[in-house]
């Protein structure tokens, strides 16, 4: 079965509609005023039409990176679905309405190999199509998480004929010998199957969606590594490990030598700096060693699958990884998966990957600064939900720039994400002046917990002092009146030379000055309100008590709003 024979599903008034920005004809305000308001009807008809012709991209805009949809950035406010809810599209349907429910604008969703192409070379595509159509049916956007030759280090999503054929598409290998359910990442013949998938799978995506852009980014695999050995001991894994390490991974080594990861940086340098020689020779030996050698042919591999679905339809592209839980050795976590200290291998091996993300289930902000270093954007595919993503999601937005946050399983219950939908919904209101600010560093987010009760952050011209709050005292087993289940957390955003939105909640923020000048800092006005289709919409001005006498802001939770305030200095 060809592409090219595939019908492309329509829409239910019977066509295929492509965006496209539309007007109705004007009054007319005499022969001048309407050619004249024709020509700017018509030149900005043509540059929308222009912006929603080109693909989603990523895009460096001042100190940020950002993804940028039908000509304006864009933030992901998402949610990953279980692994197999999208392999049904009746069980599929009635999820939508919960994700709306929840305030989402994407959701991340799995598309598997072994349904995509049942039979080698035959494509089947009703559950692509059908979950682009659903999506769109409920104003949704997607990234689509391609479950092809890994999921979970495991290879339980590749085709029955790739499962059946171990001598064609081998196995990880383990040191005693025994094989395991995982293809090894040295196989050319896996990955060229898994490539030519990848291929029409995004081959069938532009067909469907290069106008309309429903579609965002591409996952590529899901959580690789080895597991519980650091590395493939099949034969021609402990071949390629005693061999050379390849001319082009030192060839990036030699020429990013004083910019790469630390810890792979001072491995190196414990060898000796040496410019060639096996990966024992070049790294040292030990489980670390072995855990880079498989990073290097993970990356190989998955960035060949993503070259290979660029080519037909080029939307950014990513892979992520299974975090190191303390105290953990290769092979105890997803040893070669895409790690902070292994980043400059899988850039060196896999340029096509546009970012790598991490799948953050404990200690939140160490991991997200981590992948926010070294220029990679941060983009979280999978995290907590509930209160604690509801949390979360400020310090990912406000002090890591990320383009996206998706908590997993967000289809597990009955209902909506009560928590997470409030966070949304708040930060659905601010994102337009995130997305504009963001590139100033004029944005900053923060995230208290136990050992972290107080932080300064600075913003603008300003240093914000920020606490918790202090609820006053009430009687014992009685609820304070501002409590809040949420961890105390806050998105800021410096709008103006003294203009501040803020959002949260648990918190107390103090302004005091950076530069010279009169040393004190006053609040002029401070205001409760949201925005209601991009308008300030004020509610209660405070002052008082509900300002510390004009000395402090509270934030005591999202169902007060965001607040605007304004600040001067004084002695």
């Amino acid at each position: 079965m060809t592409l090219s024979k595939l019908p492309i599903p329509v829409t239910p008034s019977g066509s295929f509609a492509p965006g496209r920005a539309r007007c109705r004809w004007l009054p007319r305000w005499g022969a001048f005023k309407g050619i004249a308001l024709a020509g700017l009807v018509l030149a900005s008809v043509g540059v929308v039409a222009a912006a929603q012709n080109v693909i989603p991209r990523l895009e460096k805009r001042g100190e940020v990176t950002q993804l940028v949809v039908d000509g304006a950035p864009f933030l992901i406010l998402g949610g990953e679905l279980l692994n197999n809810s999208a392999t049904s599209l009746d069980y599929l349907a009635p999820i939508w309405p919960r994700l709306r429910e929840t305030h989402l604008n994407t959701a991340l969703v799995a598309v598997s190999w072994a349904q995509l192409e049942p039979q080698e070379g035959t494509f089947d595509f009703s559950l692509v199509d059908g979950v682009i159509q659903q999506a769109r049916a409920h104003d949704m956007r997607l990234v689509l998480l391609w479950f092809g030759s890994w999921k979970n280090t495991w290879s339980s999503y590749a085709p029955d004929w790739v499962k059946r054929d171990f001598e064609r598409f081998p196995r990880v290998q383990l040191r005693n010998g025994s094989g395991t359910e995982r293809l090894t990442p040295l196989s050319e013949a896996s990955q060229q199957a898994d490539a030519r998938a990848f291929a029409a799978f995004m081959r069938r995506v532009k067909q469907l969606d290069a106008e309309r852009h429903t579609v965002l980014m591409v996952q590529v695999e899901n959580e690789v590594g080895v597991i519980p050995d650091a590395r493939d001991h099949s034969p021609v894994a402990n071949t390629a490990y005693a061999a050379a390490v390849p001319d082009a991974l030192m060839s990036y080594l030699a020429g990013h030598r004083e910019t790469l990861a630390p810890e792979l940086r001072a491995k190196w340098l414990a060898a000796g700096f040496k410019t060639s020689g096996s990966w024992e020779e070049v790294f040292g030996p030990g489980l670390e060693t072995e855990d880079l050698f498989m990073a290097w042919h993970y990356a190989r591999y998955i960035g060949k699958v993503a070259e290979a679905g660029k080519a037909e339809y080029p939307l950014p592209m990513f892979t992520n990884a299974a975090l190191i839980r303390p105290s953990y050795a290769p092979g105890q976590y997803n040893s070669g998966g895409p790690l902070p200290h292994s980043l400059d291998l899988w850039r060196a091996g896999g340029p096509q990957l546009d970012f790598l993300a991490p799948d953050i289930y404990f200690e939140f902000k160490t991991w997200a600064d981590k992948f926010s270093r070294s220029g990679n954007p941060l983009f979280i595919p999978e995290t907590h939900g509930g209160a604690v993503g509801a949390a979360n999601v400020f310090y990912a937005i406000g002090a890591c720039a990320a383009i996206g946050f998706c908590p997993f399983g967000i289809d597990r219950g009955p209902g909506p994400d009560l928590e997470l939908a409030k966070s949304y919904s708040v930060i659905a209101q601010l994102a337009p002046l995130i997305l504009a600010h963001q590139p100033e560093g004029r944005v900053a987010g923060v995230v208290l917990g136990e050992l972290t009760p107080s932080q300064q952050i600075q913003l603008g011209d300003y240093t914000l002092a920020v606490g918790r709050s202090n609820p006053r005292a009430v009687p014992a087993g009685t609820p304070p009146p501002d409590a809040d289940p949420v961890d105390p957390r806050g998105l800021f955003i410096a709008t103006g030379l003294d203009e501040f939105y803020l959002a949260g909640g648990g918190l107390t923020i103090t302004f005091m000055p950076k530069k010279p000048g009169p040393p004190l800092v006053g609040l002029a006005t401070v205001e409760e309100g949201k925005f209601v289709d991009g308008r300030w919409v004020p509610g209660r001005r405070l002052a008082g008590d509900d300002t510390g006498q004009g000395n402090s802001i509270s934030l005591r939770g999202l169902d007060r709003g965001i607040q605007r305030v304004t600040v001067y200095r004084y002695r």
